[in-house]
């Protein structure tokens, strides 16, 4: 949430809600990913889905794997592949951590969220996220009722 405050001109192109769902998020990173120019044109105009994508390391690199990012029309044969892997920029120390965290804690990295910052850049907001149970979903699913009922009762009285 502290990454919102700081980043507050963004346009978000893509949000992953399930992940908060499904995942308990530990930590959030910002990345850059590597693009070409029709998978720009074709996020600008919001033509992407990362309900399914997710990071992983390869060779000490981050990639960003099953986001799907539709062909742009006006690209012609310079066109890209719509799920391709794609390359995530990050820092040494970043890949370091995540890479620690997933192998000896079993932790996945999960898309959160695609936008473009202020500079115009695309970014994606990973997770370093833990499963949740099904007993984690139904009392965190009782709270937001609860949390609700409460709102509605107390703007009543």
């Amino acid at each position: 949430m502290a990454d919102e405050k700081k980043h507050s001109a963004y346009k978000v192109i893509a949000q992953n809600r399930k992940a908060r769902h499904n995942y308990h998020i530990e930590e959030e990173f910002e990345a850059g990913v590597v693009l070409t120019g029709s998978e720009v044109k074709s996020l600008r105009t919001g033509e992407c889905n990362i309900t399914d994508s997710y990071a992983e390391i390869k060779d000490g690199e981050m990639y960003l794997i099953n986001s799907y990012i539709k062909e742009y029309d006006q690209a012609n044969r310079f066109n890209h592949t719509s799920r391709r892997v794609r390359k995530l920029l990050l820092h040494r120390k970043q890949i370091n951590k995540m890479m620690a965290a997933v192998q000896r804690k079993g932790m996945t990295i999960v898309t959160l969220k695609i936008y473009f910052n202020d500079q115009n850049r695309c970014k994606v907001l990973l997770g370093l996220a833990r499963g949740k149970k099904l007993h984690d979903k139904r009392a965190a699913d009782k709270e937001k009722d609860w949390n609700r009922q409460k709102e509605r009762l107390l703007k009543n009285v």
